[in-house]
């Protein structure tokens, strides 16, 4: 049994914060969310400040938080949430034409990436991975940061990420307990199949934190992973 169906099963209620500033976008998000059973959508946000303002008042298990927002930003409202939530789950919506905020959102905390064109399915699979601690990055949100680290906005972001052979600073304290696993098995040179043997999880799930790795250390394949891995890990 995994740990949603676990949540599940106890009767335990995810409760989700919204934040976007299009109407359109945020009632839709309400409508979907609200309609599955074990969710509740507590507040929402039409603006950066509002939704720290929420959060901080009614104590959400998730947020889903904008990139581009009045008054501030997406990446500026997580960190302001962080500062004073460090645990709170933070899933930012995108539509990845901006990596410099996608960038920025990482590095103040956020758990994960939703792409604003998911469907209900995916959009309810990633609050439930977001509320049991899991990261959540869609393959086009992956690709995306990858190069961004590798590219000019992780210079203006951060100008040791650019160096060669370097990992943005601080990036192994925003990966995840499973993800230092992952990594210490991918730096031994294990498989996919292996680790999913290791871990007692599916491949997919694998494949999926391989991803995450990929684009928190700002690499795009295995080899780069290792070696980052072993820079990390000693």
């Amino acid at each position: 049994m995994n740990h949603d169906e676990a949540r599940d099963e106890r009767g335990a209620t995810v409760r989700v914060v919204v934040a976007d500033d299009q109407a359109i976008v945020r009632d839709g998000l309400v409508t979907v969310l609200g309609l599955e059973p074990g969710i509740d959508v507590v507040g929402q946000a039409a603006d950066g400040q509002e939704a720290v303002d929420v959060v901080l008042e009614r104590r959400p298990d998730v947020v889903l938080m904008d990139l581009r927002m009045p008054r501030l930003d997406g990446a500026g409202a997580t960190a302001a949430i962080r500062a004073q939530r460090p645990g709170q789950a933070v899933l930012v919506l995108t539509t990845y034409d901006d990596d410099a905020s996608i960038v920025a959102a990482l590095r103040a905390g956020a758990l994960g990436f939703l792409t604003k064109d998911a469907g209900r399915a995916e959009i309810v699979a990633a609050v439930r991975a977001a509320a049991a601690g899991q990261s959540v990055l869609a393959p086009a949100v992956a690709s995306r940061l990858a190069a961004a680290f590798a590219g000019p906005a992780a210079a203006v972001t951060s100008a040791s990420a650019s160096a060669p052979g370097a990992t943005p600073d601080g990036v192994f304290d925003r990966l995840t307990p499973r993800e230092r696993e992952v990594l210490a098995l991918v730096t031994e040179g294990y498989g996919n199949r292996e680790i999913a043997r290791a871990l007692f999880v599916s491949t997919s799930t694998v494949k999926t934190h391989i991803n995450n790795l990929f684009a928190k250390l700002g690499v795009t394949d295995r080899p780069g992973a290792i070696r980052a891995g072993r820079r990390l890990l000693g």
